[in-house]
């Protein structure tokens, strides 16, 4: 009978995953009449639990596993964990992966077609995409044909390039669905820009399509027309205006400035350091 289990068991594993935690030295074929063979199954199967569990994987009462998994869930979780090493990723990374989103180790999520989407579509090499995914994890868990394709096809059209290269701002560009991208150039042609202005604008300092409108962009413009009396001309010239602190950096140099009747170009006003804007304008 514990024959007959065991080759079940075997057998129920899909034959192009790696199963690696039952094997022929954990699983001894003897005639004697009562072989330890459940004793050393189970064993297998706690050990493999323990080493998810190291992993930050299998979190037992949680939503994801309020019970211990399947032998077959377990043989499909430890796949996963086998493909990623296979990639280049260490236990390390794999934890951390798991610790932002843990979705990606549930027994049915495949991870297989992101890789694909990075070899064949943004043309990364393994080290690059293993880059890109340890800068911004959660892309394992985005659709590769709704959700990654077209946002690379709109930083495409936006003349966006080296998006293979893994850098934080291109994992998260990558990872932003396309509506999200395309509410910057809303906004700015809102603000009298055009579209193709807009989109240039956008273009040269990507950047900006992770700032929010309401907290970071709206509020530097503002500043920038009613307060600072400043023409949009000049924030093409200067994109990078948005990512300076109004409070901590704009405000302070504004007045600064204002008190003694001086008027500079936003990238001298911002880009140098306090000790060299202060002691130039006393």
């Amino acid at each position: 009978m514990w024959l007959k289990e065991a080759m079940f068991l075997c057998s129920s594993i899909p034959t192009r995953r790696n199963c690696f935690f039952i094997s022929a030295t954990n699983i001894p074929f003897s005639s004697s009449p009562n072989p330890p063979l459940l004793l050393r199954f189970h064993t297998s199967h706690r050990e493999n639990l323990r080493y998810l569990k190291s992993l930050g994987i299998i979190k037992p009462g949680t939503k994801t596993y309020k019970t211990t998994p399947s032998t077959e869930s377990l043989s499909q979780i430890l796949s996963t964990v086998n493909f990623l090493n296979s990639k280049g990723f260490s236990q390390a990374d794999i934890s951390r992966i798991a610790l932002v989103c843990d979705h990606v180790f549930s027994p049915e999520f495949n991870v297989e077609s992101v890789f694909d989407f990075f070899k064949f579509d943004l043309g990364a090499t393994p080290e690059e995409t293993q880059g890109l995914i340890l800068r911004c994890p959660q892309i394992l868990e985005s659709n590769v044909p709704f959700c990654l394709r077209p946002t690379l096809l709109y930083l495409k059209e936006l003349d966006i390039g080296n998006l293979n290269l893994p850098t934080n701002l291109n994992a998260h560009l990558l990872n932003t669905r396309v509506d999200k991208l395309q509410e910057k150039v809303t906004f700015f042609k809102g603000i009298g820009y055009s579209y193709e202005e807009s989109a240039k604008f956008c273009a040269r300092f990507p950047a900006i399509f992770g700032y929010s409108i309401e907290h970071n962009l709206w509020p530097k413009y503002e500043y920038l027309v009613e307060d600072m009396k400043r023409d949009l001309e000049e924030l093409k010239l200067f994109p990078q205006y948005f990512a300076f602190s109004l409070r901590n950096r704009i405000v302070p140099r504004h007045l600064h400035l204002k008190e003694r009747n001086v008027i500079i170009p936003l990238k001298r006003m911002l880009l140098w350091s306090d000790q060299r804007f202060y002691a130039k304008w006393k």
